[in-house]
């Protein structure tokens, strides 16, 4: 799933760091849910607060319907702000000011949907089903991990550090016949 992420990433934003950047950040997100689920439902943490008896493991299938269910969630408002952030910069604003504007005109509709992605699956963690409990925490922990600093911090932190090489692709993988959001081209003209 990540390597597809990463081609298709790669030739939607003419890219060979953002998608490396951007799977790394979610792989970040998916380890932290994990270890909190680890954490809580494995090591017994939290059994009164959350009501259940932990029985020492973690259910065999939480982990990868977790990994599946926060990269196919997160990887959509993160094109979303990458969108945003490269629409910016085709029109000619430097790196830091294309994330700066990306970032401030898509945090309200990602913020938004996270709020609600989280109040959801904290509603899982009440039910009385261990795994859909282990379910509903791991993801609603990742979501707002990913929603707050991911995407909030770590994004905007990483494309500001590495400025113009965030749109470095080289020369034999551009792919020739494929137009995405060119600023030498009127696409209304044509």
């Amino acid at each position: 799933m990540a390597a597809l992420a990463f081609v298709v990433l790669m030739i939607a934003f003419r890219s060979l760091v953002l998608p490396l950047v951007s799977i790394g950040l979610n792989l970040l997100s998916v380890g932290a849910a994990c270890g909190l689920v680890t954490l809580i439902f494995q090591d017994g943490h939290l059994q009164g607060p959350l009501g259940f008896t932990s029985y020492g493991a973690v259910s065999q299938w939480v982990p990868l319907f977790t990994f599946v269910l926060l990269f196919g969630l997160s990887m959509d408002y993160h094109v979303f702000i990458l969108s945003r952030i490269r629409e910016r910069w085709a029109a000619g604003a430097s790196t830091t000011d294309a994330v700066i504007g990306g970032i401030s005109v898509s945090a309200g509709v990602v913020t938004s949907a996270a709020v609600i992605m989280v109040a959801v699956f904290s509603i899982f963690a009440t039910l009385s089903f261990i795994d859909v409990k282990m379910l509903g925490v791991g993801l609603a922990f990742a979501v707002l991990l990913d929603a707050t600093i991911v995407r909030g911090i770590l994004v905007p932190a990483a494309m500001a550090l590495l400025g113009e090489r965030c749109w470095y692709l080289p020369q034999r993988l551009r792919l020739p016949g494929l137009m995405f959001e060119d600023p030498d081209v009127d696409v209304m003209a044509a």
